[in-house]
């Protein structure tokens, strides 16, 4: 409950992790709950003076914590020690780019261009002879920054091609530690 709480009066979450405890189902959960709050977030992982490295340590942590949190592919993970003060400089300015990131604002040309372009490296799909046409696309929102996609048919936008948009949107622009929300809309 104090960690739903915390969520709910926060912009940016900081995700701690005991890197000798590993993950745990409560941590999925928490970063769940905040992931669909739309906060952006940041993974701490925590007590890293704690355990053997060598020299795949840090890679194969962070490829165990994308592979339980597949859903937070955009928040940056860093490793530190609260005893030593290892890294922990690094985090105020970490929180200041996330934040920034979650309150950035696109204009709709510039935003357009970028839609345009991956649509014509990667044509809409099609199903039963129809093809989805992408009118144009605008920023609504920020924290998160949600965007919405006027098209022809709702119907016709599949998921991953949702998701290639998305994966368009942040190559084009920085949204390192936010999530993103797309709205697809018919044009009326």
């Amino acid at each position: 409950m104090r960690a739903l709480k915390a969520i709910d009066d926060s912009n940016v979450v900081l995700m701690v992790l005991d890197a000798e405890a590993g993950i745990r189902e409560q941590d999925k959960r928490v970063a769940g709950f905040a992931h669909e709050a739309g906060r952006a977030m940041i993974i701490v992982v925590n007590k890293w003076d704690a355990i053997e490295k060598d020299d795949h340590t840090v890679k194969d942590f962070e490829n165990m914590i994308r592979a339980e949190f597949k859903f937070l592919d955009y928040a940056p993970i860093v490793f530190v020690s609260a005893k030593t003060g290892q890294r922990l400089d690094r985090l105020p300015q970490m929180i200041k780019d996330v934040d920034a990131n979650h309150r950035k604002r696109i204009s709709s040309s510039t935003l357009n261009d970028v839609i345009m372009d991956a649509i014509a490296v990667n044509p809409t799909p099609t199903d039963n002879g129809r093809r989805l046409r992408v009118y144009y696309a605008t920023q609504v929102a920020v924290q998160p920054p949600t965007f919405v996609i006027f098209v022809n048919d709702v119907e016709l936008m599949h998921f991953s091609y949702e998701r290639f948009l998305e994966n368009k949107i942040r190559e084009a622009f920085d949204f390192t530690g936010t999530p993103i929300k797309l709205i697809v809309r018919a044009r009326k």
